[in-house]
């Protein structure tokens, strides 16, 4: 612990609290999976949740080392899979597309995912929500010119640079990262209750 740069902020501490919660909630989640038959939105999130919580747990590992840009990196493929699993869970007609391979030209984009869960969970009008959500996720990923405001630092002479190693010195992107995680794996693990310990995915 005496390692790591970031330890002790605030939000990686209810990131930390939170992980440990969700590991205990999938201890006893996924015994529930063997040996019985499965709905299809059980299948689709016996795969679906556990790459969720482990990309989590690799941002964490992420930020503990310092890679800071890594982490930001994967915050995108975390949030997709987080969303995808909200969606699947609201729209049963979305199971059809999973089960046929969540093929590219057919599966709904992030951005029309998040759409239809601010209107189906928040009752927002489509045409009044944010657009452009998966724009800054997609910028990290894909590495355009604005990727670059999340791996540059300033050195000893104050001149801006962009690190190839560990990032020790950027708290505040470290509270951002955590910022963009914590409320889908939150949203993840409200799922996983719902569908595996009460049961209502045994319906399709």
């Amino acid at each position: 612990p005496s390692d790591e740069p970031y330890l002790g902020r605030e939000l990686l501490f209810q990131f930390d609290n939170l992980i440990c919660s969700c590991m205990e909630l999938n201890l006893s989640c996924a015994p529930s999976t063997h040996g019985r038959p499965l709905s299809r939105l059980q299948r689709a999130l016996c795969i679906l949740v556990p790459q969720t919580i482990s990309l989590a747990l690799s941002v964490r590992e992420l930020i503990r080392q310092g890679y800071l840009f890594g982490a930001k990196v994967l915050v995108r493929p975390l949030t997709e899979r987080a969303v995808t699993i909200l969606y699947l869970f609201k729209n049963r007609d979305g199971l059809k597309i999973w089960d046929d391979g969540w093929e590219y030209n057919k599966r709904p984009k992030l951005q029309e995912m998040i759409d239809y869960l601010n209107q189906e969970l928040l009752q927002q009008d489509p045409a009044s929500t944010v657009k452009g959500f998966a724009r800054e996720l997609n910028s990290a990923t894909h590495g355009d010119p604005l990727s670059a405001r999340w791996n540059v630092i300033l050195n000893q002479d104050g001149v801006p640079m962009h690190p190839v190693s560990k990032n020790l010195s950027s708290s505040q992107l470290a509270d951002e990262i955590c910022v963009d995680v914590i409320p889908w794996l939150a949203a993840t693990m409200g799922i996983m209750s719902a569908v595996f310990e009460s049961g209502s995915g045994k319906p399709n």
